[in-house]
């Protein structure tokens, strides 16, 4: 099938849409700068009564009469504008997909994107994310205390890539009792070696460099991998460092080594004090640490382009220049000992990124997963979920941000005007954006009809994705299913919520039963599924009373929330999503890591999280402040589903680790929530 790569299928459409578009928008942006004027944030509000007369003061009081005489005299070409407009919205494809070609570079040392390799025997994990970012008009943000949307979309954009790009440790434990591999960030390192159901591959012994970083590091003045007298490394059989994983092409000596951007060897976070090849914990038998990196940006700019038919192989991520300041954790080796293996240099990492505390990764009782609150999105993330991108502007800023490490995003989603949703005029889109590290191979948008009051203005819905993950031995395609949706948000509706969910449930038993049906005329192998999996902002939770119809819904039966125990009862450590939004610009949530402590603690919770509200309450007034008592940890309204039905004979889907994220701190008013699901075919490792 192919996809909408373009808006219209016609230039003159295209070329029509934009003049139309042209002679609203200056009245649109008049209109949007008016509203914004008039309703001020939080932050604005303290830096107004801390300097009365302000040079901020004075431009509001200014630009709000001057907008408002702007919006008047721009009101005709308006009106004639949305006269070609409207119509035209009806021909308007239902989603753009973009694939961003990767650079030459990035093509040569094969780092482009998830990759679509062969399927491995074993099987393979995958990372999950679904955020709420809050992308609406900069007037309309403001009624959840943010502002500045446009500069907000290209921040949530490097906050993303800079998170899921950073470098990750695998550990590979060969012992007679355990052949288990970690495959986990560098915050796995925090706590010592554990151990998870991770299913990637075993690195080969043989190690190749991917060259030069645009960045050089400073000159340690011993290498980590050899410290003096170091002659049996297990990493280089020759005692040499010309084939070393860790060092960029052309480096001579072991004092280019990337890892130690100083001349401190004893500062290095992979290692304590290392004396001896026998002390060092990178040189014993039986354990490998394999460590990868992206490659850096050669260029800040993105290449978009339309022509791309899905199935293609060609996908990969653009890379980063910085990684993430949390990327990277002290660690205090043990005796036991490490051969590394790596896949790119670290050089381009900056120094300070390596003190940085990350998030804790817990196991609850009898829990078969780690949970985490992490400051950070996790490496290597291959499927996100974004809801509430509404703002056009602000859409193409995000999806420029999240090219350089997704080749492969479906944007602008929804309809328009009149067509294909109900009676209602839709102003905005569904908000939805779904960015993937594996080629898509077919997607549908369905609008729902059943919006009430508001919510009706914006057309919300579902997206459905099926994307290609590998090729079996058999020449058969593995692929999965990704759902991207948005419910109703007006509280006591839990009628058209529960009406909704019976609609995401047939839309995705049509899509798969579609999507699975091969082109009349040809005959192809039966797909292989892998995954099916539901993201998306379904606006209840499930420890509300008031929403006791949606936690008993089908929708739970079907598919699996690893934060729930069952209807109104979550998981001891279930974290609430929705933030309070008259908190977003305290000093004490501003930062990731400053959030991520905050909900660390049961108190800071109860301050900065919303909860279901209770009788002696009102739901809209303030969450600060309050003495009532509360229970849980706040409204979790964010979810991350998945199903095993559905899926091949004997292969499993398990979860592997479940994260609350807060490195969007600051800039929406919703926490992220990401899991990683281990993908087992009851195959053994050949």
């Amino acid at each position: 099938m192919v996809l909408h790569t373009t808006p219209y299928s016609s230039a003159c459409l295209h070329f029509l849409d934009g003049l139309s578009w042209s002679l609203v928008f200056p009245c649109y942006w008049f209109l949007d700068r008016l509203l914004a004027s008039c309703v001020a944030t939080s932050l604005e509000k303290r830096q107004r009564s801390q300097e009365p007369c302000s040079f901020l003061t004075l431009c509001v009081l200014i630009s709000a009469p001057l907008y408002l005489l702007l919006l008047l005299a721009s009101l005709p070409f308006a009106l004639l504008g949305f006269i070609i407009w409207a119509p035209l919205q009806a021909a308007r494809q239902p989603y753009l997909y973009t694939y961003c070609r990767p650079d030459k570079h990035q093509a040569e040392q094969g780092q482009a994107g998830g990759g679509v390799g062969e399927w491995r025997p074993q099987g393979r994990s995958f990372c999950f994310c679904s955020a709420n970012v809050c992308l609406l008009p900069d007037s309309l943000a403001r009624f959840n205390n943010l502002s500045d949307t446009h500069r907000r979309a290209r921040e949530v954009g490097k906050r993303i890539h800079n998170g899921a790009s950073r470098p990750q440790i695998k550990i590979y434990i060969d012992s007679p009792t355990n052949t288990s591999i970690s495959a986990a960030s560098f915050s796995s390192l925090a706590t010592g070696f554990r151990r998870t159901s991770s299913l990637d591959q075993r690195p080969d012994q043989t190690h190749t460099t991917n060259g030069p970083a645009d960045t050089e590091a400073e000159p340690a003045t011993e290498c980590p991998i050899h410290p003096s007298g170091a002659t049996d490394c297990p990493v280089h059989p020759s005692a040499s460092d010309q084939d070393c994983p860790l060092h960029t092409a052309g480096a001579k000596s072991s004092s280019d080594c990337p890892v130690h951007t100083s001349g401190e060897a004893p500062d290095c976070p992979v290692h304590s004090t290392v004396k001896s090849s026998t002390d060092c914990p990178l040189h014993t038998s039986g354990v490998q640490i394999s460590i990868s990196a992206p490659e850096p940006d050669p260029q800040e700019e993105d290449a978009e382009t339309g022509n791309h038919r899905p199935g293609e192989q060609g996908g990969a991520e653009t890379g980063s220049m910085t990684a993430s300041r949390e990327s990277l954790t002290r660690y205090h080796g043990s005796d036991g000992g490490i051969g590394i293996s790596s896949n790119n240099t670290l050089s381009h990492v900056p120094r300070t990124s390596i003190f940085k505390r990350p998030g804790r990764k817990r196991r609850h009782g009898d829990e078969t997963f780690d949970h985490e609150i992490s400051a950070f999105f996790p490496a290597n993330l291959d499927f996100l979920a974004l809801q509430e991108v509404f703002d056009h502007g602000a859409t193409t800023r995000l999806r420029r941000q999240l090219h350089r490490y997704f080749p492969y995003i479906l944007s602008d989603v929804g309809r328009y005007g009149w067509k294909g949703c109900c009676s209602r005029f839709k102003f905005l889109n569904s908000g939805l954006m779904l960015a993937s590290r594996y080629p898509i191979l077919d997607a549908r948008y369905e609008c729902y009809p059943n919006g009430r009051g508001e919510d009706a203005l914006a057309a919300k819905g579902a997206l459905f994705a099926k994307v290609h993950v590998g090729t079996s031995h058999q020449e058969q395609r593995v692929v999965g299913y990704v759902t991207c949706t948005h419910l109703h948000a007006i509280e006591g509706d839990a009628s058209v919520r529960c009406e909704q969910l019976d609609l995401l449930l047939q839309w995705g038993a049509e899509f798969r039963q579609s999507s699975s049906v091969p082109p009349e005329g040809e005959k192809v192998l039966e797909d292989l599924v892998a995954f099916d999996v539901i993201l998306g902002d379904l606006n209840f939770d499930n420890c509300s009373s008031e929403d006791k119809l949606e936690q008993q819904h089908a929708l739970f039966t079907q598919y699996k929330d690893p934060c729930r125990l069952g209807p109104g009862e979550d998981k001891p450590w279930a974290l609430g999503t929705l933030l309070d939004p008259s908190g977003l610009y305290d000093e004490d949530v501003s930062s990731p890591e400053s959030l991520q402590k905050v909900m660390e603690n049961e108190e800071g919770r109860k301050e900065y999280l919303v909860f279901p509200p209770s009788k002696s309450q009102c739901p809209a007034s303030s969450q600060k402040g309050r003495k009532i008592p509360l229970k849980g940890n706040g409204r979790r309204i964010d979810y991350i589903l998945y199903s095993d039905e559905g899926l091949q004979q004997d292969w499993k889907l398990e979860i592997e680790e479940f994260s609350f994220v807060t490195q969007l701190a600051g800039l929406t008013d919703h926490l992220s929530v990401a899991a990683r699901l281990a993908v087992s075919t009851g195959e053994e490792e050949p």
